[in-house]
């Protein structure tokens, strides 16, 4: 049995996408085992976080600074600007290093059984991004989804009178795949984009 602070913060961090009752009690006990070098670090950094975290105003990003690394970056293409649902997915893609350009987090997907809306999307400032100029290039990095590819659906009807080039994420079999795993839709979408062999 433990202490009632001990449960909450191991209900606490249960709560966290991973991390069950069990993997949250064995974390737990390493901070506790581990007060100097683990436990108190996590908290200082945890209430550093708290106490400077902002949203971007200009991508939607989560940061310590506004406007977020990424977008005072100098070094970053103006130019090129990948649409994201999500800030996890803003995270992914930049950790790539592949993408050299800017990011638009929509803050999640059109949905009409969960009630979302373009106008509970980041799609007005969006469009005001691409209007203002200065962009060739608007990359669609919806998921996978129905719900994501209305989105960028959606997303396209509305750039379509401004003269930039929209482009999006391809889809089909992953590196290192085997056609016999992979489920119908996935297998469909690699031969709609199949390509010439060269």
């Amino acid at each position: 049995m433990s202490s009632p602070e001990i449960d909450a913060l191991t209900q606490a961090l249960s709560r966290l996408p991973g991390l069950g009752p069990r993997s949250a009690r064995r974390a737990v006990l390493h901070l506790l085992q581990r007060r100097e070098s683990a436990l108190r670090p996590l908290l200082r950094a945890l209430e550093d976080v708290d106490a400077n975290m902002v949203h971007c105003q200009i991508c939607g990003n989560v940061d310590t600074q506004d406007p977020c690394g990424i977008c005072a970056d100098p070094r970053r293409d103006a130019r090129a600007l990948c649409v994201v649902e999500d800030v996890a997915d803003l995270w992914a893609l930049d950790k790539s290093r592949l993408f050299p350009g800017r990011f638009h987090v929509l803050g999640g997907r059109l949905s009409a059984l969960d009630g979302v809306r373009p106008e509970d999307l980041a799609i007005a400032p969006l469009v005001s991004r691409v209007a203002a100029g200065g962009i060739d290039e608007v990359v669609l990095a919806m998921n996978a989804t129905l719900e994501g590819q209305t989105t960028a659906h959606y997303i396209a009807e509305r750039l379509e009178p401004y003269p930039v080039r929209l482009t999006q994420l391809a889809h089909g079999v992953p590196v290192g795949g085997e056609l016999d795993y992979l489920d119908e839709g996935t297998l469909a979408q690699a031969l709609r984009a199949r390509r010439p062999v060269t």
